[in-house]
This record gives structure tokens, sequence and C-alpha cells, in this order.
């Protein structure tokens, strides 16, 4: 063979000799194995819907009716929550309310509902049911949510996921020694996406407001599981 000829071989020896190796690999020994766990942390924020829904005979008086009732409940949540509230508007609706016929026709429209909702956040949980109650006793007339989380969320899920490849790890070195093997490399790492499973409490209407009794509220734990997969290789 001469020396052109070999030059124009080499790329389909590099191609056969790349898919041996391969296929060396593949055939060696490997282990899988999953790292899951949950690590939990005590909420440190609390995020709060609160709305105001008043009806009128027409959109107008509906909507103003409902700006009124609202500024109200602003007013003693900014009080509240001085100096470091957080308030945005989540939501806002307006939409007619229709009669139905018995039999047949058209429905008629016989006034307006309006509904609006505020989100507000607090790092003060022991006054999270205080907080309802005076929104309450302010004009507010719809608690939609009331949800715990944790300001930085990301610290938790970054310590799940180590926490999870160290798990893998262990199991993956404990399986190898249990069958004679020694882990030779690492293959792989695939890891899932963290779950955070947060406390959330539906809270309708706070009636004990009326009645001077404090709403009663438990923040809970967060909790966040994560799992890692780790394909190791192994030989004796």
């Amino acid at each position: 063979m001469n020396a052109n000829a070999f030059v124009a071989l080499l790329p389909c020896l590099l191609w056969i000799f790349l898919a041996l190796n391969a296929f060396g690999d593949e055939r060696q020994p490997s282990v899988r194995v999953t790292g899951e766990v949950t690590v939990t942390a005590a909420p440190d924020q609390a995020q709060i819907d609160i709305g105001v829904v008043t009806q009128g005979q027409t959109a107008q008086a509906a909507a103003t009716e409902n700006a009124q009732q609202l500024d109200k409940v602003l007013a003693q949540l900014r009080k509240t929550l001085r100096p470091a509230a957080n308030i945005k508007t989540t939501s806002y609706s307006l939409n007619p309310n229709y009669r139905y016929p018995k039999e047949g026709g058209k429905p008629t429209i016989t006034g307006y509902t309006v509904a609006n909702t505020v989100q507000a956040k607090t790092q003060k949980l022991s006054e999270v049911g205080k907080l309802i109650d005076l929104a309450m006793q302010s004009g507010a007339n719809n608690i939609q949510r009331l949800l715990f989380t944790l300001q930085d969320e990301l610290a938790l899920k970054s310590k799940a996921l180590g926490d999870a490849a160290i798990n893998a790890k262990a199991h993956a070195e404990a399986l190898a020694a249990a069958l004679g093997l020694k882990i030779v490399r690492m293959r792989s790492v695939a890891e899932g996406e963290p779950v955070v499973v947060r406390p959330v409490s539906n809270v309708m209407m706070a009636a004990r407001a009326e009645y001077g009794a404090p709403t009663p509220v438990e923040p809970g734990i967060i909790d966040v599981r994560a799992t890692v997969t780790l394909t190791v290789e192994v030989a004796q």
C-alpha cells in the first residue's frame, strides 16, 4: 500500500478504532443507582391573596364600590406591614350577572360583579392571623389563599441535590462492595428537578374576626425532594 492510499484510509481506521473503543466501554460492567432525599426547612415568608368582591346594578357602580372598599383594605395593609409593605395586584375581573328564564328566551343582565385581589407578603409569620383579621375588618371579603414560602428557596434546592448526590454515591459504593467489585469511574450523572412542597392553607372566610377571636395560623414545614441517578463502571 502506498503512502497516499494509507492517508486516504486514516479516517476509516480512526472511526473503526473509536467504535471498537466505545463498544468496549459498553461491555464493561456498570451499576446504576438513584439517591433520593427530602430536606426540610421552616418557612420564613407568607403570601396572602386578599380580595374584595362587590356587586352593583351597573358596571360603574360595582367598580366604584370595589375601588373604595379595596382602598380601605390597602390602607390597613400598608399600615400593618410598614415599612416592609410588599403588596401587588394579582387579578381583577368585572362580569355581568344573568337571570335565565325558566322557559327559553334570552337571559337578562341583573347586575355586575367586580372582584379585585391583591397579594401581600410578610416575614412576620406570627402576625399572619392578625393581618387576615385586619384585612377582613377593613373590607376584604375573600381570602383566597395563604402560602408559606422561603425567601431563598434556591439554597434549599441546592442542598437537596447535594445530599441526593452523596446518597447515590454511597449506594453505588455499597452495592459494588457487596458484589466484591470496585468503582473504576463514573459514566453519567442525571439530576431530577427538585420538587418543593409548600404548606398551603385555603382560607375562604376569616369569620372569627367578627367575633373578636384571632384567626389561628400554623406555618408548617417546607419539604424539598431531590433525586440524582449515577451510572458507574465497576471491575474486580
